[in-house]
């Protein structure tokens, strides 16, 4: 497998130093890109920097992950308008745990030669002293190359502009890459577009410090088709972390996604092949309602990132809300899933004891919550069979519930027409 050729035809490709594909292919090579540790999880928009990772390790060479222990305590200012707030060592470490636990997913690091190697820059940054770094690093690059970045450039001319810790961060990044030329003969380093000047900075701190050859390849930072940024909800991002994002809300982010964004994302998020990709193209475009490629997409990535068993949770909770799956269902969850599903929903708390005695259908949803603004509406909606408590449709107005109705002890949900669902908490 030609790795360069694989991001090309898969639209991940945005830049490449000349002669990196050439010594690709001439055997296994060692590359690697960076993770920021601002979060104890990474988020769906690093799956394109893991995705190049893994797609250079399936094409026989050696990938590095490095987490960035010392630079996360920087703050990298490529495309931010702003300082970001440092962390402190305490919250650092506790981040960083959690990515490498998450890249250990994705990555092969029991497979011989070319087994992926975690890599954490505080390890050879920690008793490098600012003396020793100023002499041994600072030396090499001069004021004149490190303001011509376009990083440096558009925050120095902003309205904040830039503390000499940021100014700095391309020469730590530059020798994270010169350590590992130096000491792990990684010659490649890989990133987001984002990242080419940080990355050059490498390739340049090496050949002016021991005359060394290195490469650089970026890849394009993932956008929507409507120009909006990608990963990003009115929630929030969407996290690989399940308690974070739960796998529910994961697999509809990519179930919703459009049919343009699809056919992009299909080639970046997966591993199918070409004709595999061809092929569900062409039954897309033969019937776009059945939304094939979202579901395959879906599919695929939710079962890479949570497993088998979290995807086919997502499916039934889907067709629980949306189709006329059995309430039973929610019994086999958590209250943490059964709250990650309606996520988003409007919810009310009521005290488990109003439940005791029993309460008619009514009081519960006009009076103890607002599901209706008066009884008279609830009672109304009732008669005419348009709700449902726990996916059974209300007889009367003086139907009773009481504890049992709760699933898991704690929740009944309220169905208002088909589509509109209410959650109600005991407590």
């Amino acid at each position: 497998m030609n790795f360069v050729e694989e991001l090309r035809w898969r639209g991940i490709l945005h830049d490449i130093m000349p002669g990196t594909e050439e010594l690709l292919n001439k055997g296994m090579a060692a590359g690697y890109i960076g993770f920021d540790p601002t979060a104890d999880s990474l988020h769906v928009g690093s799956l394109a920097q893991i995705m190049t990772l893994i797609h250079f390790q399936r094409a026989g060479h050696k990938p590095y992950a490095l987490v960035g222990g010392a630079t996360g305590m920087v703050g990298d200012p490529s495309g931010k308008s702003a300082e970001r707030n440092l962390l402190s060592e305490e919250v650092l470490q506790h981040n960083l745990a959690g990515i490498q636990s998450q890249l250990e997913k994705f990555l092969d690091f029991n497979s011989g030669a070319n087994s992926a190697e975690m890599v954490n820059n505080y390890d050879w940054f920690k008793d490098f002293s600012f003396l020793n770094f100023i002499r041994d690093v600072g030396k090499h690059i001069t004021v004149n190359y490190m303001m011509a970045k376009d990083s440096v450039k558009n925050r120095i001319n902003g309205d904040t502009g830039m503390s000499f810790t940021e100014f700095t961060y391309q020469l730590v990044q530059g020798y994270d890459f010169y350590y590992l030329w130096k000491h792990k003969n990684c010659v490649l380093q890989m990133g987001g577009s984002d990242q080419w000047g940080n990355i050059v900075t490498g390739t340049e701190l090496i050949r002016r410090k021991d005359a060394g050859e290195a490469y650089a390849l970026t890849t394009q930072l993932i956008k929507k088709s409507d120009g909006s940024k990608f990963g990003k909800t009115e929630g929030g991002n969407i996290w690989l972390d399940p308690q974070k994002t739960s796998p529910y809300k994961f697999y509809q982010f990519w179930l919703n996604t459009s049919d343009a964004d699809a056919k992009t994302y299909i080639r970046i998020f997966t591993l199918f092949d070409e004709a595999t990709i061809n092929a569900l193209e062409t039954e897309q475009d033969a019937a776009p309602h059945l939304r094939t490629l979202q579901k395959a997409l879906a599919k695929d990535i939710t079962i890479r990132v949570h497993g088998e068993a979290e995807y086919e949770k997502a499916i039934k909770s889907s067709e629980f809300l949306f189709g006329n799956s059995d309430i039973a269902f929610l019994n086999e969850l958590s209250d943490a899933e059964i709250i990650g599903i309606f996520e988003g929903v409007p919810n009310f708390t009521i005290e488990k004891s109003a439940l005791t005695a029993g309460i008619n259908a009514v009081d519960l949803l006009a009076a103890q919550t607002a599901v209706f603004p008066s009884k008279g509406e609830a009672k109304k909606m009732i008669q005419g069979g348009g709700v449902a408590i726990n996916k059974a449709k209300i007889g009367a107005a003086e139907d009773v519930y009481n504890i049992d109705t709760l699933i898991n002890e704690k929740f009944i949900i309220v169905q208002k027409g088909k589509r509109n669902y209410f959650l109600i908490i005991a407590e």
